[in-house]
């Protein structure tokens, strides 16, 4: 069946989604429209396609396990030198971010995986682009904030052409109860969704 890319994130609501993606185009990022506006909870990751199933059955199994938080972005900040990348920042939500990804990775599902880099909760709104474009991303969106309640996550395959399209949503708290005798495991929560 071969392999498929997949990576799973949040997604930024209108309008906010779409006008960070015209500002990152705007600053000559070349990817800017085959990626929507997101915050990641799961990098590029490459899997056989006959996993899909099981993964997606883990999706909903870590959705069920959240509870809707308020996100706030606020600001822009860099990770260069050590990545070319210029990001909006996480205000608020940071915390519930890391504990989700960290349910997504967990080393007991099918898409448990190493970061290359610690994980840190952002938008990205130029990556790669040469020095002064990246200068102006951080500069211009420097007074950039919005705000709204994150209620779910979702599932995203990268097609041949680098684009990114959605595949399913999770919605929080949406785990399918398990039918009466059937075994309850892999529905009990592994701890609270944090609220800050």
């Amino acid at each position: 069946m071969g392999t498929v890319t997949l990576g799973v994130s949040i997604a930024v609501p209108e309008p906010h989604g779409s006008l960070l993606q015209e500002r990152r185009a705007g600053f000559g990022d070349p990817a800017a429209h085959g990626i929507p506006t997101h915050v990641t909870l799961l990098p590029p990751t490459e899997v056989d396609r006959a996993a899909l199933p099981a993964i997606e059955r883990h999706l909903e199994e870590v959705a069920g396990l959240g509870r809707p938080f308020p996100m706030r972005l606020s600001g822009t900040g860099t990770f260069r030198p050590l990545s070319p990348v210029v990001f909006v920042r996480i205000a608020e939500g940071a915390d519930a971010c890391t504990w989700l990804q960290k349910q997504v990775r967990d080393a007991s599902g099918p898409v448990a995986r190493e970061l290359q880099f610690p994980y840190h909760p952002h938008v990205t709104v130029a990556h790669g682009i040469d020095e002064a474009a990246m200068d102006r991303a951080f500069a211009e969106l420097a007074e950039y904030a919005a705000e709204w309640s994150v209620t779910g996550f979702a599932l995203y395959e990268q097609g041949p052409d680098a684009v990114w399209r959605k595949l399913r949503e999770f919605s929080f708290g949406s785990a399918t109860v398990p039918a009466q005798g059937e075994p309850q495991d892999s529905c009990t929560p592994r701890g609270p969704l944090p609220t800050a």
